[in-house]
């Protein structure tokens, strides 16, 4: 196990070493000052006196041990923690490598809340590891390992009978572990569920509290709560008796040497002189050995985040190749596409044809897989089955970055950066200048709110945006798109939170943006859509049918009962006497 997580140590392993030298030399220190004890006590049994001199030299080393053990153990801490906390950032920096090797489906999946235990508290308790339990662990094993080999010099019946505790406190210790890691898995999956549950709780505080559901939403916020606070006890109880035990039962090496060792003397099995010395001898690694064994308990959770984070790491990455973009065209085809969230199909053999320069529209009822093929195009995921590509090149052959480049993907919610809104656009073309940035705003009808905020375009976003309303959100990452200038565009539900009198403008500006581009749009207002080159209609993961407007009303029973339901939607009114009516 130490050397997994050392091997994000690197060149600060060396570091590792050099605390465990160091704290190795402090707890020889801490144990010294008993052997000069048993100097001082020797003489006044053996010869029934000892001489101020030898008690003041004595004295003074106890004393230069003491600070030499303080010295020793500050400086080992230093270094341990020193290497430390660069492990803990290469341990960071390489996961988030892997991260951006994963399907970004994939990662969105796991929820802020698990992310956030992984990023900081998983790996945060690995300090502990680093920075005491191995430097401190193995300093305060090794020197009772010594002292017990010592022992065993001077009188091996007594050193025996020093031993004899261990085996009853490491059984007790055993029987701990035993009981708390049949524990350990609700502990933290309680933990996982609650930090997932307070961050939903703050996300939707608005929508609770717009909708007085204060109180479902506080029972479950505080079931969680409680639930991590059982599991926690749950876990500690079964675990207490036990840690009492070998707490009490380890330090005492002298359990058994004290009075056997004494009955040994009377018989003349052993010496008194040899009974002080194993004595002292075992009061001094009482303590290191229980700190020692101590740093044991924290190493069944240790291994559990370790685990954890090897799931993180391990888990299949999306498949690409570091190649460019090499297609013929910017022509999209979907061949026999299947694709599962975990154990579940939600396409079923999709095969279309896009071709490059046409607008394509992707229309059918909520969960009919429309948004989840657009995810695919952009290589959110893998397919499950067959194949997409794009110019007659998978997408799998080229890179992600090379896959970028090609296509512009606006969805409903887009995440703003808390920098500027220049830097926010500038993001679809890092090496653009301030006025290609202004033109793009321009251009996606941002001036109208741009000038109303003091600073203009060099407001800053605020967290996530939220200095922005939904609907300029979308146009900030219009505007971004515009800017990027990709030849192929998907765009899902881009007007979704647009307002009636700035949709029009916004659609006049997607149609300069896709002008000679290939486009996929996904929308549920179907008459936005009714010029498109092709409308593919989606039924439970599967193709229904495909074709023009005119074709699919002639043709397609779903996309009639579509169109039906929009031409009803579109003359829906609200009267204050009479509520939603058809006008």
């Amino acid at each position: 196990m130490f050397k997994k997580v050392l091997e994000y140590a690197g060149e600060y392993r060396k570091v590792t070493y050099q605390a465990v030298a160091v704290m190795l030399l402090g707890v020889a220190m801490s144990v010294l000052p008993y052997l000069f004890v048993y100097q001082l006590i020797t003489p006044l049994l053996t010869h029934g006196n000892l001489s101020a001199e030898d008690a003041l030299w004595r004295i003074v080393l106890i004393a230069v041990c003491l600070i030499l053990y303080a010295v020793f153990y500050v400086k080992g801490l230093s270094l341990s923690h020193e290497s430390a906390y660069h492990t803990l950032k290469n341990l960071r920096i390489s996961l988030q490598g892997k991260l951006e090797q994963q399907p970004l489906g994939t990662i969105q999946e796991k929820g802020i809340g698990s992310l956030k235990k992984l990023f900081i508290d998983d790996i945060e308790s690995i300090e502990l590891l680093l920075a005491h339990a191995l430097p401190e662990g193995i300093a305060n094993l090794a020197v009772p390992v010594f002292v017990f080999v010592a022992m065993f010099f001077a009188d091996w019946k007594l050193a025996l009978l020093s031993l004899c505790s261990l085996p009853l406190g490491i059984v007790a210790m055993m029987a701990m572990y035993q009981s708390g890691m049949s524990k350990m898995g609700d502990y933290y999956a309680s933990a996982q569920k609650m930090n997932n549950t307070i961050v939903e709780y703050i996300n939707g505080m608005e929508v609770v509290k717009v909708f007085n559901r204060d109180g479902e939403s506080y029972h479950r916020f505080e079931g969680d709560v409680r639930n991590y606070r059982d599991f926690t006890l749950a876990w500690y109880k079964v675990c207490w008796p036990w840690m009492a035990l070998y707490n009490s039962i380890l330090p005492c090496v002298s359990l058994f040497t004290l009075p056997l060792g004494a009955w040994f003397v009377l018989k003349g099995y052993s010496t008194l002189p040899d009974l002080v010395l194993v004595l002292c001898m075992s009061f001094g690694i009482g303590a290191p050995l229980l700190r020692s064994l101590g740093f044991m308990s924290t190493l069944p959770q240790i291994n559990y985040k370790i685990d954890t984070l090897e799931q993180m790491l391990s888990a299949p990455p999306l498949i690409q190749s570091a190649d460019s973009f090499t297609g013929t065209d910017h022509s999209i085809s979907f061949e026999n596409v299947h694709f599962s969230y975990k154990e579940d199909e939600v396409l079923h053999g999709i095969s279309m044809q896009i071709p490059e320069g046409s607008l394509t529209a992707l229309v059918g009822e909520s969960g009919s897989g429309k948004s989840t093929l657009a995810k695919l195009l952009v290589h959110f995921y893998d397919v499950s089955e067959g194949a997409i590509k794009i110019g007659g090149q998978r997408l799998q052959q080229m890179s992600l970055e090379a896959l970028n480049n090609e296509i512009s993907y606006v969805s409903q919610e887009q995440f703003l950066f808390n920098m500027s809104l220049l830097e926010n656009i500038r993001l679809g073309k890092p090496e653009a200048s301030d006025e290609e940035v202004l033109e793009a705003a321009k251009k996606a009808q941002c001036n109208e709110f741009l000038a109303r905020l003091d600073h203009g375009i060099h407001t800053m976003a605020g967290d996530g945006g939220k200095q922005l309303s939904g609907g300029e959100r979308q146009r900030i990452s219009l505007a971004r798109a515009i800017l990027k200038n990709a030849p192929i565009v998907v765009l899902d539900e881009a007007t979704a939170f647009m307002d009636p009198e700035n949709e029009e403008k916004m659609n006049e500006a997607i149609a300069e943006m896709i002008h000679g581009k290939t486009v996929i749009v996904i929308a549920h207002r179907l008459h936005s859509i009714v010029n498109a080159d092709q409308i593919c209609v989606l039924e439970n993961g599967n193709l229904a049918d495909a074709g023009t407007h005119e074709t699919l009303l002639s043709r397609c029973q779903t996309y009639r009962k579509l169109w039906q339901a929009a031409e009803g939607s579109a003359r829906w009114g609200v009267s204050l006497e009479k509520g939603v009516t058809e006008s």
